[in-house]
């Protein structure tokens, strides 16, 4: 009775959304061009499929505290240690030292989670909770939420009608995230340097080989941050000489980084504030290098300080841009990730940048006085190479 009771409202829920919406004109479909993505060019769900999903976006919150919370006491790694991964609320309880009643809440919240499934009393982990515990990007990206967006993101409508990172007021009072980053906690720092090595890390391999093909001999790294880029390259060419441009707080961090690896011979530092139109950059590179760099401007600053590049170089020197493209990436997770991510910026960071359309960003760089020569996509977990040079 019950079931076709929930049928019956199921058929009703259906006719009642075809009444209210008008019928959509056939529109011949548009052939995709390099960099367009095709994971939202449609609405694919059913009706009962995009009510269910409303709910997961209505307590999206309740569920990320949940699966942290199911990591963090330890309830996760116990299934995972269980035979067979399963064990009852009791034998969980015990071994986390937790009450009957707080491993049920959570073990129920989990098996809406996916986290977790339940038969013949027993919760087993499922395969989502096993990357919940094991995935390097998950806890990364988690670690990264929870410590550095969580609680920002409570003033995202701030940040959006009022054009800057109204959420920084609950990591400290400052204008930018970028010159108060040796200023966050230990665990504040623990995760941000993590989620952004993270997914840097990956395509330095790939990218060593490219970068000097030409056999560059002088490297300016726009933005080096800590010089895990500078590192990776003197330590692949014996020859180079590399030179950080950053805010003096980081060059300050980079040097000591330097200095402790005895590389502070090959590894520069040239303190400026980029954001400044009135900088010029130093001219004499073979390479300028900007990894994952312009994601942290707006638009008019991205052609401000790629038209100072331009104007520094030669016309045999090159330009390398590293970034991420939610609209070149292979995955929906990737694409959702760079896209929440953007809201980092938005409340948090700076309050005007994001993670750029690729069409976005070679338009910006065209505006700048450069030409794209070469693009390599799908380098490491989804990122663009883009290599420039002045027009």
């Amino acid at each position: 009775m019950l079931a076709r009771q929930e049928s019956l409202l199921a058929k009703q829920f259906i006719a009642s959304l075809v009444r209210c919406v008008p019928p959509i004109p056939t529109i011949p479909p548009i052939p995709p061009t390099r960099g367009e993505s095709q994971l939202y060019d449609s609405d694919t769900m059913t009706a009962l499929e995009a009510k269910s999903h409303s709910q997961w976006l209505a307590f999206g919150p309740i569920l990320f505290q949940a699966a942290r919370a199911m990591r963090d006491l330890g309830i996760l790694t116990t299934l995972d240690k269980a035979p067979k991964r399963s064990a009852s609320i009791e034998q969980i309880a015990e071994q986390c030292r937790l009450t009957i009643y707080g491993v049920s809440v959570l073990l129920d919240v989990g098996l809406s989670a996916k986290l977790v499934y339940l038969r013949d009393d027993l919760y087993t982990l499922t395969k989502a909770g096993y990357f919940m515990l094991h995935d390097t990007m998950t806890q990364v990206n988690m670690d990264f939420t929870q410590d550095i967006c969580y609680r920002g993101m409570d003033h995202l409508q701030t940040a959006i009608t009022e054009g800057r990172p109204a959420g920084l007021c609950e990591l400290g009072e400052w204008e930018t995230i970028y010159p108060a980053l040796s200023l966050l906690t230990a665990q504040q720092q623990k995760s941000w340097f993590r989620f952004d090595h993270f997914y840097s890390d990956q395509a330095f391999p790939e990218l060593l080989p490219l970068v000097f093909a030409s056999q560059p001999k002088k490297i300016y790294d726009l933005g080096g941050n800590t010089g895990r880029w500078a590192e990776q390259c003197v330590r692949y060419d014996e020859q180079v000489e590399i030179t950080i441009i950053d805010l003096p707080e980081q060059i300050a961090l980079a040097k000591k980084n330097a200095l402790d690896k005895g590389l502070q011979d090959r590894i520069l530092g040239h303190a400026t504030d980029l954001l400044d139109p009135t900088r010029t950059i130093p001219g004499g590179a073979d390479i300028y290098w900007m990894s994952q760099f312009l994601d942290c401007f707006s638009d008019d600053e991205i052609v401000s300080i790629l038209s100072r590049v331009a104007s520094a170089m030669t016309e045999q020197a090159a330009i390398y841009i590293l970034e991420l493209f939610w609209d070149r990436q292979q995955y929906e997770a990737a694409a959702l990730s760079l896209n929440c991510t953007s809201l980092y910026f938005t409340v948090l960071a700076n309050g005007n940048s994001h993670f750029y359309h690729s069409k976005k960003m070679i338009e910006l760089i065209h505006q700048a006085g450069l030409k794209v020569v070469e693009e390599v996509d799908q380098i490491g977990l989804g990122h663009t190479l883009l290599k420039c040079q002045r027009v």
